[in-house]
């Protein structure tokens, strides 16, 4: 089995989490990579097996505002820091994926700063879509172009361009030979080119064996990018979006409806990136109107079938808000030691589903089958694995079809004896379990 298809993934913004400048000065350079260290082994006893982490190359501001692909940030250290971190990462059993921001780059990009100094005589006018030398920004460079998300400090690649492929794969090639990376999370894949992508696959097919390519998909129909052509993986913000909104809703309607829609469009959902909160969202914690659906939330986030990703610090249950249209409280700061005095109760929790994702091998590879669906009340099969969910506020009774057997709890402890083809069982409020035979 490949070894993303049975990962525990765990998500940081490294920028945020060292607590590194905002903006860039190009100055002196800073080893705060050195001080993520400690969370490796974090990772490892929370049972994650891999980790997103970016973005990471020199940039202007937030890191997706490339200004070297082959530089780590001297914001976060040297590229042997990152060589260092890496290989730290695979003696803890943790493969690592980088951000590949490849729709667009910076202003300080040198192409972008060739552009601006030379303008019909740059040698990189190609490499940038629509430059019109007709037109300016507010910039004042005298010349307009393409951007991402109408952001002009985000100039847009010409990915069409087999330079700027060229330059890109190559890009793909070094960071494999100099920092041993396991695989690439895709920036803005929904708006690259789809032949761009096919090229790259073969890339990664020839980088190194199982080289992983997970695309950010905000909107569409994910089978267009994930297939044997493109990418491995996409987000899934369908069902981000399901997991939060079915519980304050009472609605598991939704959260049911959204995964078998991707199984009635041909999707494995298996394949499927799937979290609760990112750096770009706000935090789960903060979305839930009744908190104590972090446990059930969590359950399927752990137990539908998909690939589960944590977002650092939501192991903890800590809060996070867009506040005037800024990310930087979704990006925090954090200190470990403190956090792990402090919130306990949601890491263990946590902690208990990973170890159980990786002991009962259903989790990851089990086949999917709808037992239960009311708008509070959510029960289904994974292989031999029964899950059972309720967003009630009150605890229910429900008679679960399954095989007989004892059968017995893995969160919580409890067992049941199935006879004649099922078993009642007892869910607590805003709670859940996932029972195993014995």
């Amino acid at each position: 089995m490949h070894w993303y298809k049975e990962s525990v993934f765990y998500h940081i913004y490294p920028l945020g989490l060292t607590g590194a400048a905002k903006i860039n000065e190009y100055k002196d350079t800073e080893h705060r990579l050195m001080n993520l260290l400690p969370w490796i082994l974090h990772l490892k006893d929370l049972g994650v097996t891999g980790l997103y982490i970016g973005p990471i190359f020199e940039s202007g501001s937030h890191g997706y505002d490339t200004t070297d692909y082959r530089m780590v940030d001297r914001r976060l250290g040297t590229n042997e820091d990152l060589k260092n971190f890496v290989k730290e990462c695979h003696a803890a059993g943790i493969r690592v994926i980088l951000d590949a921001v490849f729709n667009h780059t910076g202003r300080d990009f040198f192409a972008f700063r060739d552009l601006r100094e030379n303008r019909e005589q740059s040698a990189y006018r190609d490499w940038y879509c629509n430059v019109n030398f007709w037109n300016n920004n507010e910039y004042n460079d005298g010349f307009s172009y393409d951007n991402w998300g109408g952001h002009n400090m985000l100039a847009k690649l010409n990915v069409w361009n087999p330079e700027v492929r060229e330059y890109l794969f190559d890009t793909v090639r070094f960071w494999v030979n100099e920092f041993d990376i396991d695989g690439l999370r895709l920036d803005a894949a929904d708006v690259l080119d789809f032949g761009f992508m096919r090229d790259l696959r073969g890339v990664a097919n020839a980088v190194k064996p199982d080289f992983w390519l997970m695309g950010e998909v905000i909107h569409g129909e994910y089978q267009r990018w994930l297939n044997p052509e493109m990418l491995h993986s996409v987000t899934d913000y369908a069902m981000h979006k399901a997991l939060w909104s079915g519980h304050n809703d009472h609605n598991y309607f939704e959260i049911a409806h959204t995964l078998n829609r991707s199984m009635q469009n041909g999707i494995d959902p298996r394949a499927l990136y799937r979290f609760v909160d990112n750096h770009d969202v706000e935090r789960i914690y903060n979305k839930l109107d009744n908190k104590a659906n972090f446990e059930p939330v969590h359950i399927l986030l752990f137990a539908l079938p998909g690939i589960p990703s944590l977002y650092y610090g939501s192991e903890f249950a800590i809060e996070g808000k867009k506040e005037k249209g800024s990310d930087d409280s979704l990006r925090p700061c954090l200190n470990l030691c403190e956090l792990l005095q402090q919130r306990r109760e949601p890491y263990e929790l946590i902690k208990k589903l990973a170890g159980l994702y990786h002991k009962e091998n259903d989790l990851a590879a089990g086949d999917y089958e709808q037992l239960i669906l009311t708008t509070r009340q959510y029960a289904f099969r994974r292989g031999h694995l029964i899950i059972a969910v309720n967003n009630d506020e009150q605890e229910n009774e429900m008679w679960i079809r399954c095989g007989d057997g004892i059968y017995r709890g893995a969160l919580h402890g409890h067992e049941y004896t199935s006879e004649n083809g099922g078993m009642s069982v007892k869910i607590p409020a805003n709670s859940g379990e996932i029972f195993c035979p014995m």
